[in-house]
């Protein structure tokens, strides 16, 4: 395995559903203000791709202030919350508001910080699998919240950032299904495959047995 190199923005300046599946594999790098280094492998994403995904923040361009990340340049942090008290994580693509959430993470380094993390709102031990298998724990593990990490440039900041160490995810390892807890109200967009992962892993958060199987037919 070759060192890990930092990604820089000509690796994200990619359209949503590219980056998505461009995620996987790739490693996630947190520092703390403690010099303290956390790292997990990406092994699932979920696309939004704005604009018409009614199952998108930014839908029919929908613009606030809570949402300006995800206009700004690919590779910026859009971090916000969810049901009053939880984080989700995600990049923003080179479509104006468009961006790609990240669901889950192999635990790799600092594992048992992370589960100190964890633990703060879960009593308890916790395996590796269950460390960051959701969007939401994924944040709880890695430190990452709103007043932290928004709107960080992810190819320049000193506190999160994107690596590659060259374990590439093949086109066979990746399973497209729909994304997660998409309200019916969106209609098709519900059902869309705009959700990536990876087959081996058994980090993923969630999976999609008839998606799995199609791979193999």
């Amino acid at each position: 395995m070759k060192s890990p190199r930092r990604l820089s923005k000509a690796d994200l300046n990619l359209p949503c559903k590219e980056m998505a599946i461009f995620l996987l594999g790739k490693l996630l790098v947190r520092k703390l203000e403690s010099g303290s280094v956390l790292k997990g492998r990406i092994v699932e994403t979920e696309s939004y791709l704005g604009g018409e995904d009614k199952a998108s923040n930014t839908y029919n361009g929908r613009q606030t202030a809570a949402n300006e990340p995800l206009y700004l340049p690919a590779g910026t942090a859009f971090v916000y919350m969810t049901y009053g008290m939880y984080f989700c994580f995600n990049i923003s693509s080179t479509e104006p508001g468009a961006g790609v959430l990240l669901r889950a993470l192999e635990p790799l380094q600092g594992v048992e910080l992370m589960k100190k993390f964890r633990t703060k709102k879960n009593k308890g031990s916790l395996k590796d699998t269950d460390l960051c298998n959701g969007p939401s724990k994924l944040c709880m593990a890695m430190n990452i919240s709103k007043d932290k990490c928004n709107k960080l440039d992810i190819t320049e900041s000193e506190s999160l950032w994107l690596e590659d160490d060259g374990e590439a995810v093949e086109k066979p390892q990746i399973v497209s299904s729909s994304r997660i807890g998409i309200n019916s109200s969106a209609g098709e967009w519900a059902k869309t495959p705009l959700r990536f992962y990876v087959v081996s892993s058994p980090h993923v958060s969630k999976r999609d047995k008839k998606a799995e199987d199609a791979l193999t037919t």
